[in-house]
């Protein structure tokens, strides 16, 4: 029998200031938990395989546009990956990366 839950996805360290959820279901869930989720992945902690797999399959889309989060450079690339339209980024700008002549080769 395997002890594992289906919801191991769920990273325990984005809820620092709570109890983490056994579940989650709800569009306002799955907004905070991409809020959180971006957050940390902005600041160089990525999700694991698990984790991302989970929030890239098409019941997270609806989350993913109501999220918002036109600041955050890892909600943009949630965006692309789920075929959302472009939405402006609003975040810093990054002249040393936009001024790299090897830019166009990436």
């Amino acid at each position: 029998m395997n002890s594992s839950s289906k919801n191991d996805w769920i990273d325990g360290s984005l809820y620092p200031d709570r109890d983490v959820p056994e579940a989650i279901r709800t569009l306002e869930e799955r907004v905070d938990f991409l809020v959180r989720l971006c957050g940390a992945w902005d600041f160089g902690l990525p999700p694991a395989r698990e984790t991302l797999d989970e929030v890239l399959k098409p019941e997270w889309r609806e989350a993913v546009e109501a999220a918002q989060m036109l600041t955050s450079c890892a909600y943009h690339v949630l965006r692309e990956l789920h075929g959302l339209p472009e939405a402006p980024y609003l975040g810093p700008d990054f002249p040393e990366i936009r001024n790299d002549p090897c830019l166009e080769l990436v």
